[in-house]
Formats: C-alpha cells, sequence, structure tokens
C-alpha cells in the first residue's frame, strides 16, 4: 500500500554559505502540442488521447503550461510510487518479509502474518506508521523546495522545470547521514546519452501508468471486487484508503473512519 503525503513548501531558509547553484539553460514551459509529441513516443498505435479537459485547463489561476507541468509531474511521481507498490504488494502477499525484528517486541515475521499487505499496513506500530508518512512527507517538501532545486540547477516543474525531477540532496550544504541520492543512487543516469535517457523516461512513464492500473487491481481485488486475471488475492476487511486504522489511538481517526465506503 503507498501513501502519499502532500507538504507545504514556505518557511526554508538556505544556510548562511550556500554553494554556488549551478544554471540551467533550458528552462521552458510545456504546451499541449508538447504533450502530443510525447504521447506519439510513448505509444505511436494510441498517439494523444485525452477524453478529459485537464490538459486545457489552469489550475489555481496559473497558466496552461503551468497546469501541464503539475500534471506531468504528478503521473511521473505517482508512476514511480505505483512501481514500489505493485512490486511490494506482490512480495508482501507471497509471505517474504525481512528476518529480525521491527521494534523491540515486534518482528517482521509477526506482521507478515497479520494476512495480506493492507491487513500489514495495518498491524504495523502506530509509531511505525507515523515515520513512514513523515518521511514521505520530508521527501515531498525537499522535491518541491525551491532552494534545494536550485542547488541542483533546476527550477520549480511548474516554472518551467524538468517534470519528475528529484533534488540532490548532497548539494544544498546541509550536514546529513544519507549517503546515496534518492534518485539515480549509483549514478548511472550520469554516463547516458541524451537520448538512451529520453528513452528510458518514455520506458518509465509507459511503466508507471501500467503500475498505477496494476496495484488499483490489486486493490479492488481484496475488496472482492472482480478484476480480470487476478486470483487469490488476499482479501481485506479495512478501508484501503484509510491511512490508520482503529487499532491507531490517535486524535480525529475514528470520526475519519466513519466516512469508509
Amino acid at each position: 500500500m503507498s501513501l502519499l503525503l502532500s507538504s507545504a513548501t514556505l518557511g526554508f531558509s538556505a544556510p548562511a554559505h550556500a554553494p554556488a547553484q549551478p544554471a540551467r539553460a533550458d528552462v521552458r514551459m510545456e504546451s499541449v502540442a508538447d504533450l502530443e509529441a510525447l504521447a506519439k513516443k510513448l505509444n505511436p498505435a494510441v498517439g494523444y488521447y485525452n477524453p478529459t479537459p485537464l490538459a486545457e485547463m489552469e489550475f489555481w489561476g496559473q497558466s496552461n503550461e503551468a497546469t501541464i507541468g503539475f500534471l506531468r509531474q504528478a503521473e511521473i511521481k505517482h508512476g514511480r510510487v505505483a512501481m514500489a507498490a505493485f512490486v511490494g504488494y506482490c512480495v508482501q502477499a507471497n509471505g517474504i518479509y525481512w528476518p529480525g525484528m521491527l521494534t523491540g517486541d515486534t518482528s517482521y515475521a509477526t506482521i507478515s502474518a497479520a494476512g495480506g499487505p493492507s491487513d500489514q499496513w495495518d498491524a504495523l506500530p502506530t509509531g511505525a506508521k507515523l515515520q513512514i508518512i513523515g518521511f514521505v512527507g520530508f521527501l515531498e517538501w525537499w522535491s518541491e523546495n525551491k532552494y534545494a532545486l536550485a542547488c541542483s540547477g533546476e527550477t520549480h516543474y511548474m516554472r518551467g522545470g524538468k517534470p519528475g525531477f528529484f533534488p540532490s540532496f548532497n548539494k544544498g550544504g546541509i550536514p546529513h547521514p544519507v549517503p546515496l541520492e534518492l534518485f539515480d543512487p549509483f549514478g548511472l543516469q550520469s554516463k547516458m546519452s541524451a537520448e538512451a535517457k529520453e528513452k528510458s523516461l518514455c520506458a518509465e512513464i509507459n511503466n508507471g501508468r501500467l503500475a498505477m492500473i496494476g496495484i488499483m487491481a490489486l486493490v479492488s481485488s481484496s475488496k472482492g471486487l472482480i478484476v480480470p486475471g487476478m486470483y487469490n488475492i488476499p482479501s481485506y476487511g479495512g478501508e484501503p484508503m484509510a491511512a490508520f486504522s482503529a487499532a491507531d489511538s490517535l486524535p480525529f481517526v475514528a470520526d475519519m473512519l466513519k466516512f469508509s465506503i
């Protein structure tokens, strides 16, 4: 089960001796024509298919180009999460888990024995859930932060930045214990040609779209809905869209669960 947490990007101060910020010369905004060209690269047989007016809209009073940047970023990010979620769901549903202890008194085996992936999430201690959600929130905040983006030579995706770009942890002049980057931790993409990167991005978008369909199919099947080709999916009696369950003694959780569908 994947969780997404939106986070504001205000109130971040740069260090007194911020490193020099690399310039980025290719800042440009994408248009509907760019989406049409991208669609042909992604799937020449289908081409550009948009049954909704989203690509022509102007969200929050922003320009159409800024809205397209938002939609492109959202698709790439959700696709990446869905790819990880789909693989993780399959692994957890087959009873594969880490050895050892999750906490001082809770083992990974105990969590795995709770049932399917959704039941395993519910079985996590409340503190573990809060840590995961907090970490996801930090990643979201860092990816939106103007200073972090500038240190990596980028700008915000609604201001001409590259959709899907995640800023470096190591270029902000802020001490931290993370040895690797979140995106491309081993620096493999830095050795790729521009053509290879473009091909890789197209593959990532296509795989992400399929993974978004796949993870929703798994969750739907676990709730008893008939999904062609999906059988023996562990059933789940809780609310898959809820981050917390009745077992979590947190304010407002009981009231939120009353809105379960």
